[in-house]
């Protein structure tokens, strides 16, 4: 396709299950200028059996290559990071706009997300509210609090577009937009942050939200670009938040040695916070919710700090950092 005005990228690993529905709500935008559609197949596995040979993945994308604005695309190296740089190095447009593979955008996703690049030449990062689709006779646990929630990609910072002045307040890579001269500007997504795998790894997001800010960019929440992301059936159990929140720990460990705060501060303020994690988990122990965020919170922590430690045995002497 010639000129597109804006490029939706899928980046996927063996989540055929969702993608076909991903793909076919970007099928139905209705933008009204030339768009294109790049999936990103990054090393999926899921054949149907030993003796197939193509997978899952690729055969729900193969059964819609017939509209010319969806391209396939294969990335071997195992990684959301290296996948997203993969698709805005295919991509044909400057405005570079991210839907998860188990996410479901509105019809006006595009176009809402379009226009506020034309309204602003130096907005570097857009993205929208994202509420949560619970599988079908699926409540939250009284477990989950709201702000585990956002662990499941639900974000929402109310009905009117602001500009996002804090790096936390990031749009979420769920529903996640970026200008391709920013993108190029900070050398694309990190590859040392973002999903790799089993690896819950995050924060590429935010960190590339703080280097916008840094630079004289800006970032802005779109509620009406707005994003359904279904809620896994294996992602409701305690384990998976546990685990989420020690990579997250570790995540926030690699950020800050990214933006040049890594160093022996980095265990007083991992302690501070898994203590503080501690005494909230008690404080709360008769609510449910609150008393397992704070657990979680302190055990991500852990992973913080083990992170951290492991960077001050090995980092070299000449970059260690009081």
């Amino acid at each position: 396709m010639s000129n597109p005005q804006i490029s939706a990228i899928i980046c996927t690993h063996n989540r055929h299950t969702y993608l076909g529905a991903a793909i076919d709500s970007l099928l139905l935008q209705d933008f009204p200028e030339n768009f294109e559609i790049v999936v990103v197949d990054n090393a999926s596995s899921d054949f149907a059996s030993p003796e197939s040979s193509i997978s899952r993945t690729r055969e729900v994308v193969e059964a819609r290559l017939s509209d010319s604005r969806l391209k396939y695309v294969w990335e071997p190296e195992l990684g959301l990071s290296a996948a997203r740089n993969t698709g805005a190095r295919i991509a044909q447009s400057e405005i570079l706009a991210y839907l998860d593979d188990d996410a479901v955008a509105e019809p006006n996703w595009l176009r809402v997300l379009h226009a506020a690049y034309q309204i602003d030449r130096k907005l570097a990062v857009a993205g929208g509210k994202v509420k949560l689709l619970w599988p079908e006779g699926v409540s939250p646990p009284k477990w989950l609090s709201p702000g585990l929630t956002e662990n499941l990609g639900a974000y929402d910072l109310g009905e009117t577009p602001i500009g996002v002045t804090r790096a936390g307040l990031t749009p979420r890579g769920v529903n996640y937009s970026i200008r391709r001269a920013f993108l190029e500007q900070i050398g694309g997504f990190d590859v040392k942050l973002g999903r790799v795998g089993k690896k819950l790894l995050s924060n590429e997001e935010l960190r590339a939200t703080e280097l916008a800010l840094e630079l004289g960019w800006q970032v802005v929440y779109l509620p009406e670009a707005l994003v359904f992301h279904n809620v896994a059936p294996s992602r409701l159990n305690k384990a998976w938040f546990v685990e989420r929140g020690w990579w997250q720990g570790i995540s926030e460990c690699y950020r800050e040695q990214l933006s040049d705060r890594a160093g022996i501060s980095q265990l007083w303020r991992g302690g501070e916070r898994m203590l503080r994690g501690v005494w909230k988990s008690i404080k709360y122990i008769r609510d449910p919710a609150q008393r397992f965020e704070n657990w979680v919170f302190a055990w991500g922590q852990i992973g913080y700090l083990s992170a951290a430690v492991r960077s001050l045995i090995f980092a070299p002497k000449s970059t260690r950092r009081l």
